[in-house]
């Protein structure tokens, strides 16, 4: 099995905050398709299958793809890589659907913030008990108050009451996606250790989660009818290929910051790019742009404090 490269610390938590800007990006094309098209479980499937696409192609292009998949079609012969190491797409799965019925409707940095809340708890939690591929992850006092700001930004967007006007379930659900993703990213960690490479891992989500949203879409078509017609542009189709990198990054970063320094870093970069989409493509229930910047400014914080290894001067 291939010897894994040591990153820097700044390295690994700036590819976190790409993983947040591609994320926040992700989350506003998925939310767009699943408006026009009316459907939120359509678009979800139409997302992830474009996704499993490009990923197959590059695993069977790619030597260490191919070398990725006989490692894991032998390690699940051999048991060696249990059930529940595959099942990292139901979060993605239940991600993509999540924007698709959310996003259009409550903006980018309302979904980013109950993300963020679910996210920060979940990892913390995943750390302590070791489940991430580094082993136990010491939950510092850092760690702790960096999380805390975190949850302290989320309290700041929706202080002004900026979710008022919306569904309470469309707040509770980024909150359980952004727990989900935790796990999954610890997961993908897990899994990409025993095969050798993000690219096997990253194949593995996708097939499981095209499959479910492909049968929860039929069966929603079946119940409540066609989605209305596909829409013309081609960007509004890119939150496949968006999922396939910030997930491959996921499962190759996850390694060297824990599943709580990951989580910090994706949530600046997701914050900072809701920023900017949410003031040139406002949606109904967007907190506003001084709320916005407020929230931004205090999860970087956080970012930092959990960032920096904070160590007591030694006296000689």
């Amino acid at each position: 099995m291939p010897t894994a490269v040591r990153l820097p610390a700044w390295l690994a938590v700036a590819g976190a905050v790409l993983i947040g800007v591609l994320t926040a990006a992700q989350a506003r094309v998925n939310g767009q398709l699943g408006l026009r098209l009316g459907d939120g479980f359509v678009a979800a499937a139409i997302s992830f299958g474009s996704g499993l696409v490009i990923v197959a192609v590059l695993s069977a292009l790619l030597p260490e793809g191919r070398a990725g998949l006989q490692r894991l079609v032998a390690g699940v012969r051999a048991r060696s890589i249990p059930s529940w190491m595959l099942a990292g797409g139901a979060a993605g799965a239940f991600t993509v659907a999540t924007q698709g019925l959310t996003v259009g409707v409550i903006g980018v940095s309302l979904f980013t913030v109950g993300y963020v809340a679910g996210q920060v708890v979940c990892s913390l939690t995943l750390d302590r008990l070791g489940y991430g591929p580094g082993g136990a992850v010491a939950v510092t006092l850092p760690r702790v108050v960096g999380g805390g700001l975190a949850l302290v930004a989320v309290a700041i967007s929706l202080a002004g009451g900026a979710g008022d006007a919306v569904p309470v379930w469309m707040l509770v659900l980024p909150f359980l996606v952004g727990a989900g993703v935790a796990w999954q990213q610890a997961t993908n960690g897990r899994l990409r250790a025993r095969v050798g490479t993000a690219i096997t891992a990253t194949f593995v989500n996708f097939l499981g989660g095209t499959v479910i949203l492909v049968v929860v879409a039929v069966i929603h078509v079946a119940v409540v009818g066609p989605p209305r017609a596909l829409p013309a542009e081609p960007w509004i189709y890119t939150g496949g290929a968006l999922g396939v990198v910030y997930i491959f990054l996921s499962a190759a970063l996850v390694a060297y910051t824990g599943v709580l320094l990951l989580a910090l870093g994706i949530v600046v970069g997701q914050l900072f790019t809701a920023v900017v989409l949410d003031a040139v493509w406002p949606a109904v229930a967007s907190p506003g742009l001084v709320t916005e910047i407020a929230m931004v400014s205090v999860a970087l914080v956080g970012v930092v404090v959990a960032a920096v290894p904070w160590r007591r001067a030694r006296r000689r």
